[in-house]
């Protein structure tokens, strides 16, 4: 017998791109620790799980260069085992296995089980929910649907994720329940469109019903809403939102554009006229919302004066969280048979006067915040400071609340009321209040 076979493989899994690979990240090295394997998340091992990005030119970039990294990494005899898995190789697996052959095996989205098995381990059918999170314990992500059946042109998800399909509501509530038994306080839900949850299943939009469920779940005190598509967004949602404390007054609902031709040439169902009396509901029924948003400037097409209605939008609608991208021309998207006509230095100067509008808005609408109270969880410490959100603030995208280390102590993973006494364009400062 050759020694090299008693080694104990550590199985490093290594995740890039968005909460929904983070999730499927939990996932894996949850069927790998009940498999007895030692899995770790992003630290040394001699076996590599990557975890890849394939949604746009950036991510794409980052993906690939991870996996020549850890390559270089296998010739020179530092790892034995590489191994790719995820939305890049989901998409690209031919031309990935013949530019990049020195990975061991590539594996799409759905091949968990081949995965693991080329990992020494069996899958798990009975680890319903069960996972090993990687976020900090007071939060975590609940994917409730995977897949997406909406025709944008732009996007390349429904290559690499496949169609709609929605989590049955039980199983929801046990992965819940499993999650809040180990201390989380906060569930992020998250899917490629939280709008269309349960017309799969239920044959109606059921997002409201999951969430009515949720909310009785011991021990889960907020509850975040990532992802929503605007067309056909079910306005029951809003109630629940309005009269249950534990779902956050908190929506992210990327709107992608307003100018009419820029959204029907990207197949998004709806008008300026729709999407801003839909966003002026939502503000009638929760008025204490937070909304999020995320646009794209410099798609196939865009003018000087669509992107003026872009930019006129904004300033009207004062959005408290906003994201801005350069649009990526996506091969086999329906967008990719349109010309890239906008050039990659307008596309930024677009993107850049976008952020520069919304740090304004940003600003002012913090500087309304000071001499409030909010509550706020802890979620780690950081050099000098404690570092805690709002119930209008997702971790890692939004606003976060600084606390001076030096002079106060809060308890990481706790509630903690705290009074806002300076504000700048994306963070606020507080002290803790003694109610």
């Amino acid at each position: 017998m050759r020694t090299k076979s008693l080694k104990k493989n550590k199985i490093n899994v290594v995740t890039l791109g968005c909460s929904k690979n983070v999730y499927d990240s939990e996932v894996l090295m949850g069927q790998l620790r009940a498999n007895n394997k030692e899995v770790v998340h992003e630290e040394e091992g001699n076996v590599v799980v990557i975890n890849t990005c394939g949604f746009i030119a950036n991510a794409k970039e980052e993906s690939v260069n991870t996996i020549l990294e850890y390559v270089q990494k296998k010739e020179a005899g530092e790892v034995d085992k590489v191994f790719v898995t995820g939305c890049l190789s989901e998409r690209y697996k031919p031309d990935l296995q013949q530019e990049i052959p020195n990975v061991d095996e590539y594996f799409g989205t759905s091949d968990l089980p081949n995965l693991l098995k080329a990992l020494g381990a069996d899958y798990k059918h009975e680890l319903l929910g069960e996972r090993l999170t990687t976020t900090p314990k007071n939060y975590a992500y609940l994917k409730i649907a995977e897949g997406c059946d909406r025709p944008c042109s732009f996007c390349a998800i429904p290559l690499m994720r496949g169609k709609h399909k929605s989590k049955p509501i039980e199983e929801l509530v046990s992965e819940s329940e499993k999650l809040a038994a180990k201390g989380v306080k906060e569930l992020i839900l998250i899917a490629q469109d939280l709008t269309y949850y349960g017309l799969d299943l239920y044959k109606k939009r059921n997002l409201a019903e999951l969430l009515q469920e949720l909310v009785k779940v011991e021990g889960i005190e907020w509850i975040r809403l990532h992802y929503a598509f605007p067309t056909g967004f079910p306005m029951d949602v809003l109630k629940v939102m309005r009269n249950e404390p534990k779902v956050c007054n908190y929506i992210d609902i990327p709107l992608q554009h307003i100018a009419d031709p820029i959204l029907k040439s990207m197949r998004r169902g709806t008008t300026q006229a729709k999407t801003t009396k839909l966003l002026q509901d939502f503000r009638a029924v929760v008025p204490e919302m937070t909304i999020r948003t995320t646009l794209i400037v410099g798609y196939p097409g865009e003018t000087e004066e669509d992107f003026q209605t872009l930019k006129d939008w904004v300033k009207e609608m004062r959005f408290e969280r906003l994201g801005c991208f350069t649009y990526s021309h996506e091969e086999n998207t329906h967008a990719y048979s349109l010309e890239d006509d906008v050039p990659e230095d307008v596309k930024q100067q677009r993107a850049n006067e976008i952020m520069e509008i919304q740090s304004q808005i940003s600003w002012e609408l913090n500087q309304e915040k000071i001499g409030k109270t909010f509550r706020c969880i802890i979620d780690r410490k950081e050099g000098n400071y404690f570092v805690g959100r709002t119930e209008h603030d997702s971790p890692d995208v939004d606003n976060e609340v600084l606390i001076d280390a030096s002079k106060h102590y809060v308890k990481i993973g706790d509630f903690t009321e705290i009074e806002i006494t300076e504000a700048s364009d994306f963070d606020l400062y507080g002290v803790p209040t003694t109610k």
